[in-house]
């Protein structure tokens, strides 16, 4: 059997029929199968937007030997009598759990938020009434952050091409599209992830792990640089959990957690981060900026990604776009405002929302040296002002030509309309951000206009803090907090990943590690 990679160019709606003639005709082939190893949109040209498809062409009409696959993840499972405790289900935490409850260790994954069908129910409530739900919102519960996102699949990180085939294939298997594993910019959407999750869940209980929800981290017992039990909260009451490893994947939202370790002698420090806002457009208008049409037949919804210096002291960019998606309340803390990006796997949604931040120096903004603790408690500060503004969920917004212009324009926010569920408040929000991330946004903004026709005309809102964690835990060389024998702290809540990808690869290899592999 021969084979050979040949990329192919392809309409937006191809079929699979389209695909088969398009590789005959190029090499001449009657007997032949297929896999797509990548597949990525050029949209470069308005009149020629097409698919890009790279493909393994296996044929006893090509020469050449079929290729060789890279090696899957080896996880070292033998019998064993440690317990492991890990604390957090999201992608760090979960996938540190199955990792160790393959390799044989006792495992117990514990989360402070409910199990997803819950804590969907909690988040459908506080949309409603208002009322926060501490145990069922948009950053603490089953699956953590992402469950209620996008669920973006992508990631700079390199050196992972184990560990993420290891997270795709157990995405595959508990409901993802298999096309995760080739599309440039694959995504689970929502809809996707909240099955995914318990589906997961089933999987790592069937294997013998153990899965605590509504159970809150609270205190570690430390002798002599070895953490020797874990004080937990559930039910009303306290208990105590022993262990003989312990990873902690907090997620970049969990503060109090964070203070507790620093208390117990975790070493942190401040780092990088970005703090602004989220722009919202309805989705035909970046169609029509990207595409040249407002629909195109094959393609759910159109993109953007966008850079700017801004004023040249601080970088501005957008992150975590979800077309066709909407944009949630998503604080962690009652009486605190945030708001995030989600989208179902259809990306069908009328409006398209981005993230539009400027990435910081805390110390730089401030003009001296803050520690790890003043990061949390400053940026807690700020979210809690946003909620202040207006004393409710209502997300503090203007017209993007509102802000680049530093006043309310006659037309006002009255006629926008917008996915937020829970209401607008308009709002100077340039005089909420601090001075010098408001000049730089509007610098940032006014060249995105220029990139994206009909940018200026769409709404801004809300403080969008949650990009990535303003604090980062010191690490040894094999990963384990510096100090500590058998303490492991993992994913965004670290400082040292972001998104799915990384934070589960994060995850899993503080476990390979845990489990000496």
């Amino acid at each position: 059997m021969g084979y050979k990679t040949i990329t192919v160019k392809l309409p937006p709606d191809y079929s699979q029929a389209e695909l088969l003639a398009q590789v005959a005709k190029a090499e001449g082939l009657r007997d032949f199968s297929v896999q797509i190893g990548h597949q990525s949109l050029d949209a470069r040209k308005k009149s020629n937007i097409h698919w890009l498809v790279q493909l393994a062409v296996l044929s006893p009409e090509l020469a050449g030997e079929s290729p060789s696959f890279a090696a899957p993840l080896q996880i070292p499972s033998r019998t064993r009598r440690e317990k492991a405790l890990v604390v957090g289900s999201g992608p760090a935490g979960f996938f540190a759990a199955l990792v160790l409850q393959k390799a044989g260790f006792a495992t117990t994954l514990i989360e402070r938020g409910a199990e997803v069908r819950k804590r969907e129910a909690g988040i459908q409530a506080f949309e409603q009434s208002g009322v926060f739900d501490p145990f069922g919102n948009y950053a603490f519960g089953e699956g953590g952050a992402g469950t209620f996102s996008d669920g973006k699949l992508t990631s700079r990180t390199k050196n992972i091409s184990q560990e993420k085939t290891f997270i795709l294939e157990s995405y595959v298997q508990a409901g993802a599209p298999p096309e995760i594993h080739y599309l440039a910019r694959p995504h689970l959407g929502s809809d996707n992830l909240k099955v995914m999750v318990a589906n997961l869940r089933a999987e790592f209980i069937r294997i013998g792990g153990t899965m605590l929800f509504e159970t809150m981290l609270t205190d570690l017992q430390v002798e002599k640089g070895r953490v020797v039990a874990a004080l937990i909260e559930r039910g009303g009451g306290q208990e105590l959990i022993e262990a003989d490893q312990y990873v902690i994947a907090p997620g970049h939202s969990a503060h109090e957690t964070c203070r507790m370790l620093m208390a117990r002698g975790v070493a942190f420090r401040p780092k990088n981060f970005a703090i602004g806002c989220r722009v919202e457009h309805p989705q035909a208008i970046i169609n029509l900026a990207q595409w040249g049409r407002e629909t195109l037949p094959g393609v759910k919804a159109a993109e953007y990604r966008l850079t700017s210096k801004g004023d040249g002291h601080l970088p501005v960019y957008t992150f975590c776009m979800c077309p066709g998606g909407m944009v949630v309340p998503a604080t962690a803390y009652a009486e605190s405002n945030i708001v995030n990006g989600m989208s179902l796997y259809r990306r069908d949604g009328g409006f398209a929302n981005a993230a539009c931040v400027a990435g910081l120096s805390l110390n730089q903004l401030l003009g001296r040296e803050v520690s790890a603790l003043e990061s949390l408690d400053w940026l807690g500060s700020l979210e809690r002002s946003f909620y202040e503004y207006g004393g409710d969920y209502r997300a503090p917004c203007c017209r993007i030509a509102d802000f680049i212009h530093g006043k309310a324009l006659p037309e006002g926010t009255a006629k926008i309309q917008s996915s937020y569920p829970l209401g607008l408040n308009p709002a100077p929000l340039w005089e909420l951000l601090p001075s010098a991330v408001s000049a730089t946004l509007r610098e940032g903004l006014k060249e995105f206009c220029r990139k994206v026709r009909g940018f200026e005309t769409g709404l801004i809102m809300g403080l969008e803090s949650k990009t990535s964690a303003p604090i980062q835990v010191l690490r040894e060389d094999d990963g384990r907090c510096c100090g500590f024998e058998n303490l492991y702290l993992a994913g965004e809540g670290s400082g040292y990943a972001g998104g799915i990808i990384s934070s589960g690869t994060s995850g899993i290899k503080a476990a390979q590690r845990i489990a000496g592999a």
